[in-house]
């Protein structure tokens, strides 16, 4: 099975959580095809989450989908802009998703 494009993955994830209540946009547009998704969580307490693409080698079976691995977990909001920002410099191509969510459940696939 090949993998979604980017921007339908995107457009799902931003429509699904909206449609839940829940705020959350694209922060920037990346390659519609295959440009990477990284997910950052505002939990709405003085405190961020990022989740970026997980290495290839823990995916184990499933490569179809995508799968997060939990880069920063309850951090000050501007470390994880400036993870966003050193990324933005190295890869133009990859999308940023936010979303205001109070709890942990983003509803993604996230390793160990």
């Amino acid at each position: 099975m090949s993998a979604l494009r980017s921007d339908l993955w995107c457009a799902a994830f931003v429509r699904r959580h909206n449609d839940l209540g829940h705020m959350c946009v694209v922060l920037r547009r990346g390659d519609p095809i295959a440009g990477q998704v990284w997910i950052e969580v505002d939990h709405l307490d003085g405190s961020a989450t990022l989740f970026t693409p997980a290495p290839m080698a823990s995916r184990g079976e499933d490569t179809a989908g995508l799968v997060f691995q939990r880069r920063f977990a309850r951090v000050e909001p501007a470390k994880v802009r400036e993870r966003i920002a050193q990324e933005a410099k190295f890869d133009p191509d990859f999308w940023v998703l936010s979303i205001d969510l109070r709890g942990d459940d983003v509803g993604i696939d996230v390793v160990a």
